[in-house]
């Protein structure tokens, strides 16, 4: 009855979505012939499960796949019978006892069990008396364990935790009163979807990390994990890399795993940004790669709600745009809609000149083999119209995150970011900016002043103190700043650590004409917006992965870690003869943000060769934006603050 299974191996969101789509095919190898009438079946899954599928697979796909309803695990459910149930969830006792229960009131005449990690053996003989109990083991026809207890929202990125993603924060990690107990099992549950990721890449990685970090900690455990997988003759899941459709992912050298702790910088997820989709993060809360826009009509009726917006990989103008600066997606959106209208008038000029008049498909039958052309025309209508969709929905997004650059100063407060990091001098001086009762939101000048007192140059206390009172002056909420203090201090006693992760801010400069296009015809209003042209450069993060890719002698990255898991003894040595790494995956302990995932994609671009493809994947334990890290942060500095006041 209980049954292993054997995984597929892929880039991330790709061969997820096929993992995923032949457990909804009942775990059953589809034919390559024409695909039959699918199975259909009811889909039953936790919370977890749901934000795993939700950015891989929409509800159009579902039906395809023969998903009928797809329901909640702990929601009141009636019995559905003749009809196959897949449940995904994860092996939890208050998820299992629901499942017994289910079995119990045979709600279903067919049990397709598929756990996201792995169900224990002490829990699967309690699920297997209770299917017995209930009479109902002949019922039960797969017991699955997954391994993807992960979410992937890019070919190229990932994250562990959506819902409930405080339990894998900066501050989970960082807070000062956490035990020894929950802290292992805050690693435990990291370690366990990094495992998890590696088995569905098909690949055993060479671990880099820090010491002395959350980052050591998960690279032990994971080392540990993956040697006793390894060396069990029964239960390893990596002894067909080699024989499967493609040999995993980095079937010709294994790849680098790059584990990282978020105290490496914390400037970056604070920085006001200027690309696509970290704007709709940092303004929009982006979520699951769903966004939800208010326009007119819903922000005048408190009955409607915000529409959302899905941006997924089948969204081609987002692919394009998604890492464009936001200047350019707005010109982007104009010309496409420009193009829009140019399909649309020649199909309107040719029905006029053939005497048709409506658009019912009455009048279009009238039309003989003579007219190929607006045939041709015609037939492109569904995809005119998807088109329009989309572009009518970058423009609601555009048109949303315009308005808050306008109201805030962002493309300012981006500009003046840049020069700091990149050492240049300011225009004017801070104190008169944080000043400045129109320049931006109290947030917006905390995060500026961070930024500054992290990367900008030395001040002495009395002008910080002047800087903290207009700050004060301005609304803003300053217990943040106690951590921050507290970590520069512990920074700058590691020089190692500090000469590793400066900042080089590429700066930036100003085009002062936008195109004729936007300027005079877009529905774009952009006067007074600067249209800024980012110069290239790397992050903190980036300039880290590189020295680890090429092998360069580093001080800081020579000590790091060096952990081969394939090694029969353990050792952290770091070998002398080493060959430049191909493929990554660069993971952030206590959460990531899309600006570092922008800026990796755009160095790996710039590293394409005709000879030589390389990757890197994205990861980290959380995704937040800057204010959820100005909250956490500010967390951190009222624990701080806390004693000296009681």
């Amino acid at each position: 009855m209980f049954q292993n299974m054997l995984y597929i191996n892929g880039i991330l969101l790709t061969f997820k979505y096929y993992a995923i789509k032949q457990m909804l095919n009942l775990n059953s190898q589809q034919p390559k012939a024409l695909a039959a009438e699918p199975v259909w079946k009811i889909l039953i899954y936790d919370r977890v499960g749901q934000d795993i599928i939700s950015p891989i697979i929409s509800i159009k796909e579902l039906r395809e796949l023969g998903v009928t309803l797809h329901v909640q695990l702990h929601s009141d459910r009636d019995s559905i019978p003749d009809v196959p149930a897949v449940y995904f969830c994860l092996p939890t006792d208050e998820n299992l006892d629901r499942i017994q229960q289910d079995f119990s009131n045979g709600l279903y005449d067919i049990y397709h069990l598929n756990f996201l990690a792995p169900i224990t053996r002490s829990k699967i003989e309690n699920l297997a008396a209770a299917a017995l109990h209930a009479g109902c083991v002949a019922n039960i026809h797969r017991v699955y364990d997954q391994y993807v207890n992960f979410i992937s929202l890019e070919d190229d990125f990932f994250i562990l935790k959506h819902q409930q993603s405080d339990q894998l924060s900066y501050y989970a990690i960082n807070r000062a009163n956490t035990r020894d107990e929950e802290m292992e099992a805050l690693m435990d549950s990291i370690v366990d979807s990094l495992f998890a990721l590696f088995v569905t890449l098909g690949n055993v990685p060479i671990i880099r990390c820090p010491r002395n970090s959350a980052a050591e900690m998960v690279a032990r455990k994971l080392e540990k994990k993956l040697r006793e997988n390894l060396w069990d003759a029964r239960a390893n899941l990596f002894h067909m890399d080699a024989t499967q459709a493609g040999g995993g992912v980095f079937s010709f050298q294994r790849p680098v795993l790059l584990l990282l702790d978020r105290n490496m910088d914390l400037a970056t997820p604070l920085h006001h940004t200027w690309s696509y989709q970290a704007l709709v993060h940092d303004v929009l809360d982006l979520g699951l790669n769903l966004v939800y826009v208010e326009d007119e009509a819903t922000a005048a009726s408190a009955r409607k709600k915000p529409k959302a917006c899905d941006l997924d990989r089948n969204d081609r103008f987002w692919v394009t745009h998604k890492g464009s600066p936001f200047p350019t997606v707005a010109e982007a959106i104009q010309e496409e809609l420009e193009s829009y209208r140019n399909s649309e008038e020649e199909i309107k000029r040719l029905k006029t000149s053939m005497g048709i008049e409506g658009e019912s498909e009455i009048a279009f039958s009238l039309v003989n083999d003579t007219t190929a052309l607006l045939t041709s025309a015609v037939n492109s209508l569904p995809q005119l119209m998807e088109k329009k969709r989309l572009i009518d929905m970058h423009t609601k997004i555009a048109t949303a995150i315009l308005n808050y650059i306008k109201a805030r100063r962002l493309d300012s407060y981006f500009e003046i970011e840049e020069k700091i990091m990149s050492k240049q001098t300011l225009d004017k001086p801070l104190l008169e900016l944080l000043r400045d009762a129109e320049f931006g939101q109290p947030e917006d000048k905390l995060r500026l002043y961070i930024i500054y007192y992290i990367c900008g140059q030395q001040l002495p206390e009395s002008e910080l103190e002047r800087l903290r009172e207009a700050l004060q002056a301005a609304g803003c909420d300053l217990t943040a700043l106690a951590y921050v203090q507290r970590w520069k201090s512990i920074m700058n006693r590691s020089p190692s650590i500090s000469q590793v992760t400066q900042y080089e801010g590429g700066g930036t400069r100003t085009v002062s004409m936008f195109t004729k296009l936007v300027s005079q015809g877009s529905s774009f209003v952009m006067e007074g917006v600067k249209n800024l042209v980012v110069k290239r450069h790397n992050l903190p993060v980036t300039k880290i992965t590189e020295q680890v890719m090429e092998c360069r002698s580093n001080a800081e990255t020579d000590d790091y870690l060096y952990l081969d898991p394939k090694l029969l003894k353990g050792g952290d040595v770091l070998p002398k003869n080493r060959a430049p790494f191909q493929d990554a995956v660069v993971f952030m302990v206590g959460g990531g943000n899309y600006i570092e995932y922008q800026n990796l994609v755009d160095f790996i671009k710039q590293k394409q060769t005709s000879n030589v493809h390389r990757r890197i994947i994205y990861g980290a334990s959380t995704l937040t934006n800057a204010r959820q890290f100005l909250k956490e942060l500010s967390a951190l500095g009222n624990e701080i603050q806390t004693p000296a006041t009681s």
